[in-house]
């Protein structure tokens, strides 16, 4: 059994159908990425997915539960994070605040304690300015935020909207490669980025979303070497 299904999803704002009956699945350790162009529907499915939108038909299931009317939350607490499109970090909090916040479903104080020190493992640099506040830190360093906020809830699966965006070079390696080692770890990740290639080569499997429909999907691998997706996707 999939670890998240989503069954023909539609999702309107308005009179517009932002997604026509999607469905596609993420397996427990997998790596899926979501690629499409601007306004396909990515952000919309990541935010439905979490509870941050309205379904108006169709079903969302995670580990065998119906989540598709759940507040999100409750989909927090069940081992969902959502890292959201810019980061949405608290500008006027320090760092340390702002991933005490992303802890905010636990109770167990050691368990919140042992997960900051995780965090900061991974993330040095937010170690050395968690005092500082998220507002002043450089787009990458929120990014890290971001993740860091995420990861302290313990999720079983990760959803990453835009990871790389806005990013150099040179910090996008380092995001993918962080995404890389969460998934090492044993966390699902769900992907959603406009950087195909880098999205596809790291991915178990992809699934390509136009104007609200999901037109292919396969192994990462696989699509990364699709003559369609690389002249669409990949500017060759």
């Amino acid at each position: 059994m999939a670890m998240l299904e989503v069954k023909d999803l539609t999702v309107h704002y308005g009179v517009i159908k932002a997604l026509k009956g999607i469905s596609f699945e993420v397996n427990e350790g997998e790596i899926v990425s979501l690629i499409g162009s601007n306004g396909a529907g990515k952000t919309t499915t990541l935010q439905t997915v979490t509870g941050m939108l309205t379904a108006s038909s169709g079903s969302i299931i995670f580990e065998g539960k119906d989540i598709t009317k759940t507040p999100g939350h409750e989909i927090v607490k069940m081992g969902m994070a959502h890292v959201p499109e810019g980061r949405r970090v608290f500008s006027q909090l320090s760092v340390y605040e702002n991933l005490k916040l992303g802890a905010f479903v636990l109770k167990d104080k050691a368990q919140i304690a042992s997960n900051l020190v995780k965090v900061y493992e991974r993330f040095p640099r937010l170690k050395e300015r968690r005092n500082q506040l998220a507002g002043t830190l450089s787009g990458g360093e929120q990014q890290m935020l971001a993740m860091g906020r995420a990861l302290m809830s313990s999720p079983r699966i990760i959803l990453m909207d835009e990871p790389s965006m806005g990013l150099s070079p040179i910090l996008v390696q380092e995001i993918f490669d962080i995404i890389q080692t969460i998934s090492a770890s044993g966390t699902t990740v769900l992907l959603v980025e406009q950087n195909a290639k880098k999205a596809l080569s790291i991915a178990n499997r992809a699934y390509v979303l136009e104007t609200g429909n999901i037109v292919l999907e396969g192994k990462g691998e696989e699509l990364l070497h699709d003559e369609k997706i690389r002249k669409a996707y990949l500017g060759e």
